[in-house]
């Protein structure tokens, strides 16, 4: 579908937006001091090892230390630091740590101890309370191809469905692999000219020795490779034969771009341009308004219907409604049709929040399988325009669908939202009638403290002060009553929906 890359900067905020048939279908945001590490390539130092979990803390030199999983790691890569200090070569193979029985995988305790130092890289970001995700299994992506120098595979994207041109490209890249290294073919690589790949092989295996040359002399941790800033990622990764257009509206940025077009992709150097106009680029192209109608918990469809998006602590459900819409035939046929419609737009959701981990979507009930099987299909069919990994479930009798999408970043929510200060995040505070019975049993508890002549004051908002002088007003009478203390309840403006005080004097 024909698409756009609009880049917007503000200060030290950069916004890259992916635009589908005028629509939003991504948003990256880059605020300098919060950019992510994914892809970066890091020499650590192993600060815990856990056999339990069979996994180790890495400090890499962020604010926490990174996980690193037993199953991450190639055996091989423990070694690159000390071979290119020339301290100690590969172990022979008697000395490798022997793989268990039942994984097939050496134990965590085998391969790694505190205070060795390691090349990884950042696999997935800090995400809340929990530290980067490491791999030793190294993934450098370019424009065309994705270089695996620790692993002896070719992979061709599954979007390139000719068999023609999947078997030119293996059989390329194949030619033109060193021994023991291995390729991913992108998506873009579809009608590439081999001299493209050839300069992309060239250019990853370089970056490659950087890496390698990187590690002499260093001491850990520290930084031995990073990723691309946002923009060019953006232009690495989105810009494909369905981009007409990418539009910048910062000179310094544009300079870059076109630069690494030139180099990587010249026929589509006219294809970005540098906005002069006044208003905010967002603003002209519409895509302020996409994220403003897009971001809220409720989502409407065309047709009336609408979803309901809530995050908790385990997963992201996602529940259809027919909302206004009432169709014009039978009660299932109208059902069919919002669940059809809610396909499209959970998919798109997904996309733009960057929606990660498990997912429960609620469709609307269907009595007929085959109108489940049908909306399933239509689900598994749009998620292919996803290039995040995915792993959907077949609906249930209960019109359920559970699903995964890998999630390497912090959702959208965590860069444009931070929690309510009044409800902490849980969308709700308590009631004020629940507030003022609260009151009311704590005026016992400081009669109870407190010497007997003194008053008891009540400093709490506005709309529970008048509750206790309105309706509960008999019941602070009868405490009055049984504690023979006077109880002054005074409001105070400022107050938050929850606050209050209770004191005496």
């Amino acid at each position: 579908m024909p698409s756009e890359i609009i880049c917007s900067t503000t200060g030290r905020e950069v916004r890259v937006a992916l635009m589908e048939d005028g629509r939003l279908a991504e948003l990256q945001i880059d605020r300098g001091d919060e950019r992510g590490f994914v892809g970066n390539v890091y020499l650590g130092r192993v600060v815990r090892v856990l056999p339990g979990m069979q996994a180790a803390f890495v400090d890499i030199g962020l604010e926490r230390a990174a996980f690193l999983y037993v199953g991450d790691i190639y055996p091989d890569m423990l070694n690159l630091h000390e071979s290119q200090l020339g301290i100690d070569g590969p172990p022979a193979p008697e000395d490798r740590p022997r793989a268990s029985a039942k994984s097939g995988q050496p134990a965590i305790q085998d391969l790694l101890k505190e205070g060795q130092e390691i090349v990884v890289q950042v696999a997935k970001d800090p995400i809340g309370t929990k530290g980067a995700r490491l791999t030793t299994h190294l993934a450098l992506p370019g424009r065309y191809l994705v270089f695996m120098p620790t692993v002896e595979h070719v992979g061709i994207s599954r979007r390139i469905e000719r068999e023609k041109e999947r078997r030119r490209l293996r059989e390329f890249v194949e030619r033109h692999r060193k021994p023991g290294m291995g390729y991913i073919v992108r998506t873009v690589c579809e009608g590439a000219p081999t001299a493209s790949l050839k300069a992309d092989m060239a250019f990853l295996e370089l970056s490659w020795g950087r890496i390698q040359e990187a590690c002499r002399g260093q001491r850990a941790p520290s930084l031995l490779h990073s990723e691309y800033g946002l923009v060019l990622r953006a232009v690495r990764d989105l810009f494909d034969e369905d981009v007409e257009r990418m539009v910048i509206d910062d000179r310094g940025i544009f300079d870059q771009v076109r630069s690494f077009v030139d180099d990587f992709m010249p026929r589509a150097k006219d294809q970005v341009h540098l906005y002069r106009g006044l208003e905010p680029v967002f603003d002209t192209y519409g895509v302020e308004t996409e994220i403003l109608r897009s971001m809220g918990r409720k989502v409407w469809l065309k047709s009336g219907g609408y979803l309901v998006i809530d995050q908790t602590e385990a997963l992201m459900a996602i529940d259809v409604n027919s909302g206004k819409f009432v169709g014009s035939s039978s009660l299932e046929d109208t059902t069919l049709r919002i669940n059809l419609e809610a396909v499209q737009e959970v998919v798109a959701q997904l996309r733009l929040r960057n929606i990660g981990g498990l997912i429960i979507i609620d469709f609307i009930d269907m009595d007929r399988e085959q109108n489940r099987d049908k909306v399933f299909r239509a689900l598994d069919e749009a998620l292919k325009i996803d290039r995040a990994r995915t792993n959907v479930l077949r609906i249930s009798d209960l019109g359920l669908v559970e699903m995964t999408r890998k999630r390497v970043q912090e959702g959208l929510d965590r860069y444009l939202t931070d929690s309510c200060p009044t409800c902490n995040g849980t969308g709700v505070v308590r009631s004020q009638t629940t507030l003022a019975y609260e009151i009311l049993r704590e005026v016992c508890r400081e009669a109870e403290r407190s010497s007997g002549d003194s008053t008891v004051y009540v400093n709490t908002t506005p709309g529970v002060a008048d509750l206790l002088y309105g309706n509960q007003f008999p019941d602070l009478e009868q405490i009055e009553g049984q504690t023979g203390r006077r109880v002054v309840v005074r409001a105070m403006g400022h107050f938050h929906p929850e606050q209050f005080e209770v004191y005496s004097r």
